[in-house]
């Protein structure tokens, strides 16, 4: 008993923050091992781009490779910043790094090992990307991705941005 009220004591907070369409603050790991609270992620008002990805699922990488190919005029049209968030577990956490490093991504990278922040924002599959607002709200997600998916994305990425 004491162990499920624990347990609800953490898990309302972040349902209550899903819920609400605010990105939720949780514990997330940087690429260099620190502890980083999701609530210190922010663009200066401008739009945020949250990607979830994994590096065993093919149609994320495409995603975020794609993107990558025009990241740069996005931000210099919208100032949009990109937040990729690998949901690989402790057992293919280790390939994050390596397979990272040997991209062209100019993205913050960071692991959500425990699922904390998927499990907060209710990402069943990936690739599921959600379009933050200035304020931290959550304002447009998108599950799985087919190419062209990337043009939807900027298009709504220029009406938050007032573009």
């Amino acid at each position: 008993m004491k162990r499920s009220l624990t347990l609800l004591a953490f898990a309302l907070p972040l349902l209550l923050a899903a819920q609400s369409g605010k990105l939720p603050a949780v514990t997330v790991q940087a690429m260099d091992g620190k502890k980083v609270s999701t609530s210190s992620w922010n663009n200066g008002g401008k739009p945020m781009i949250i990607n979830f990805w994994a590096t065993w699922c093919a149609p994320c990488k495409r995603e975020l490779n794609t993107i990558s190919e025009k990241y740069a005029d996005w931000q210099k049209q919208t100032g949009v910043k990109l937040i990729a968030v690998s949901i690989d577990d402790a057992r293919s956490m280790n390939r994050v790094a390596p397979y990272v490093n040997g991209q062209d991504w100019d993205y913050e990278v960071y692991l959500d090992p425990n699922g904390d922040l998927k499990r907060a924002l209710n990402v069943n599959n990936v690739p599921h990307t959600f379009l933050v607002d200035g304020k931290g709200n959550v304002v447009w997600q998108h599950n799985n991705y087919e190419p062209g998916d990337e043009n939807e994305l900027y298009e709504q990425v220029k009406k938050l941005a007032g573009k």
